[in-house]
């Protein structure tokens, strides 16, 4: 076979591979408590550093929670929660208030499904504040990760910041894992101060969720609807 030939089947299969990762990977909001190994942990983050940054400037830091101190931030986070929701701020805006079309839309379509997933509509506001909870436990994956970030640096760094998490969500689906970016970590961000000895210069941005996900949940089944390129690219030539 021609050098040529080679080096374009070799392309074809690596890009099946990437593609296919890419597509399966997918948020999981319920874990086995199957452990998952400091090692592994290291290798996937290890593969996340090479993630592009701006200029080079790499603004991620990282804390990673397994055992006893996951488990004591993950009951101190639920117990604020509960003594009031209300009371809790993130460290910077999700979202415009009001969100506005097309975006209302769409996040009104996801929240239904994932309501209707896992047996919670959205007028259960009980219902509702049991399964944020959830979301304060990881999950029940066996590592959290919590993610930090000078809050000197510009907005610009959100950007380095999302391809540092998608590296490191595709690394984890590389290796058979799972994940759940999670902004809503960020509430949390006076008690994660004081448990992790945070600088008051970092802003927390997000934890995230990593284990062996429980496929027999429903929520780790729905089917998102994503957009067709016709609806967001244009080409210009």
């Amino acid at each position: 076979m021609h050098a040529n030939a080679k080096w374009e089947e070799s392309v074809v299969d690596r890009s099946t591979i990437i593609d296919q990762v890419m597509i399966e990977r997918r948020a999981k909001r319920g874990f086995l408590k199957d452990p998952v190994s400091l090692d592994t942990v290291r290798d996937i983050l290890n593969a996340a550093r090479h993630a592009p940054s701006s200029s080079n400037t790499q603004p991620w830091k990282c804390h990673v929670l397994t055992g006893g101190a996951r488990d004591r931030i993950t009951t101190k986070a639920v117990d604020i929660f509960r003594a009031g929701p209300d009371k809790l701020a993130p460290e910077y805006p999700f979202f415009p208030q009001p969100l506005h079309d097309p975006f209302i839309a769409r996040f009104n379509l996801f929240r239904g499904q994932l309501g209707d997933a896992v047996g919670v509509p959205r007028s259960d506001k009980y219902g509702r504040l049991k399964d944020v909870e959830r979301q304060f436990r990881f999950f029940e994956a066996p590592v959290g990760m919590i993610f930090t970030m000078d809050r000197k640096l510009e907005w610009a760094s959100f950007i380095c910041y999302g391809c540092f998490l998608q590296t490191l969500m595709l690394a984890a689906k590389a290796r058979g894992l799972d994940t759940c970016a999670q902004q809503i970590w960020s509430l949390q961000h006076n008690m994660l101060r004081e448990e992790l000895g945070l600088a008051d210069s970092d802003m927390v941005v997000a934890g995230l969720s990593l284990g062996y996900a429980d496929n027999s949940l429903a929520e780790n089944n729905m089917a998102n609807h994503k957009l067709d390129i016709e609806e967001f690219v244009t080409f210009v030539s």
